[in-house]
């Protein structure tokens, strides 16, 4: 009976550590004594990043013929529920039907959600957001919907929840998403007395200023007690009417990590050593937005972002192959880190180092750095050969790596 890899997930992290593995196992040429399989709804890897542009409908890449190519198996189905001392999974497909994988080596790689507070009245029912395709194809029915009610200004206003990079982002590509409404408004809620509040203060300062450029309005250093279907409430009392309000603030690991024993994170991710095991349970790895992981060697770990997931993907599942193969095992490292922001019709600014101090670059050269980022590197290759060279999991070096974007696109 051959031996399994399973992987949950098929988001970046999943589809780099099946790739990855498939690698490994091909150059050991063991690829038909251990099977990789990958769990999840649909064959399909869905551009996250992406959600908060239109045409939500068009942001994913099919996965089926690379994945029958590669002859990796795919089962489609969600993962309910792990059973770490069994070595197994549940699994339930669309139509109900339940059954049971089991695993030599699993790699949690089913992502994260968005963060919706129980203590926000409301939000539940009546705030929409872009975490999912689904969600995001739903708020752009929504959008398109609101010229076909009667003026007033909760039609025209809309209310993004969140003053971090999602919410940074959507609310700079709004005000042209909104170009069918005479007198639109975009306000941007936040908790913090500044926008982005996670950057530096030059860049913090011109995502500022590129936000009032497009006409953007802010109400800062107040979050958000309740949501119905004519206005948002602010903690400070304050009500700003509104039909549409889209929330933006946090998300949290896949709820599997609370099925691994394991210390957790405030985000519900797994801590992992630095060869992204789960070191309280024999056999399991978590990678992408599930894991908790040291990136730089000393105190800075991956964030839950597509720049982190993929090479997480790639040492996942190497890792998980060579630990079947009996070879040597390869630490996690992205010890330089830049992070791209796009700001709509403005452009876009990179800003470097963890803490995004300095600006790297701004306005049309990172905006060209940004598309080309959205629209070509963050899609796996349909070419078979070219995924797999792809798949190896070389230290990948983000200064290096925009600095090459930079002279290409420039």
């Amino acid at each position: 009976m051959s031996q399994k890899i399973v992987i949950i997930g098929a988001g970046f992290a999943g589809v780099w550590s099946a790739l990855s593995a498939k690698r490994l196992l091909k150059l050991a040429n063991k690829e038909n004594e251990i099977e990789v399989v990958v769990i999840a709804p649909e064959p399909i890897l869905v551009m996250r990043p992406r959600l908060y542009e239109s045409n939500a409908s068009s942001l994913v890449h099919p996965l089926e013929t690379l994945f029958g190519e590669a002859s990796i198996k795919f089962i489609p189905g969600i993962a309910k529920a792990i059973y770490t001392e069994k070595h197994t999974v549940d699994v339930r497909s669309a139509s109900g039907i339940e059954s049971t994988v089991a695993y030599d080596r699993l790699i949690l790689a089913a992502g994260s959600s968005i963060n919706r507070p129980e203590g926000v009245t409301g939000l539940q029912e009546y705030a929409l957001d872009i975490d999912s395709l689904d969600s995001a194809v739903k708020l752009e029915s929504h959008l398109e919907r609101l010229g076909e009610l009667p003026a007033s200004s909760g039609r025209n206003t809309v209310v993004v929840c969140g003053a971090g990079f999602t919410g940074v982002e959507l609310a700079a590509e709004l005000p042209r998403r909104l170009g069918h409404l005479a007198n639109a408004r975009v306000i941007l809620v936040g908790n913090a007395d500044e926008v982005a509040p996670d950057f530096g203060t030059d860049p913090r300062l011109a995502i500022a200023q590129a936000l009032t450029d497009l006409g953007v309005e802010f109400k800062l250093g107040s979050g958000v007690s309740a949501v119905d279907p004519e206005g948002v409430t602010l903690a400070t009392g304050e009500r700003i009417e509104t039909k549409t309000a889209i929330w933006t603030a946090g998300v949290r690991a896949t709820p599997l990590t609370t099925q691994i024993p394991g210390r957790r994170d405030t985000l519900a991710r797994l801590y992992v050593d630095q060869y992204l095991r789960v070191s309280s349970v024999d056999d399991v790895f978590a990678t992408g937005d599930a894991a908790c992981a040291i990136a730089d060697g000393k105190s800075q770990y991956a964030l839950m972002s597509c720049q982190h997931a993929n090479q997480l993907g790639r040492v996942s599942g190497y890792n998980a192959a060579a630990a079947l193969l009996g070879e040597p095992l390869m630490e996690y490292s992205q010890a330089a880190y830049n992070c791209c922001l796009d700001l709509g019709p403005w452009g876009a600014l990179v800003a470097s180092s963890w803490d995004r101090e300095k600006i790297r670059l701004s306005g049309d050269i990172a905006k060209r750095v940004k598309c080309y980022i959205n629209q070509k590197l963050i899609y796996p290759p349909d070419n078979l050969l070219e995924a797999l060279t792809l798949a190896e999991p070389v230290d990948i070096d983000s200064d290096k790596l925009f600095e090459q974007l930079t002279q290409v696109i420039g």
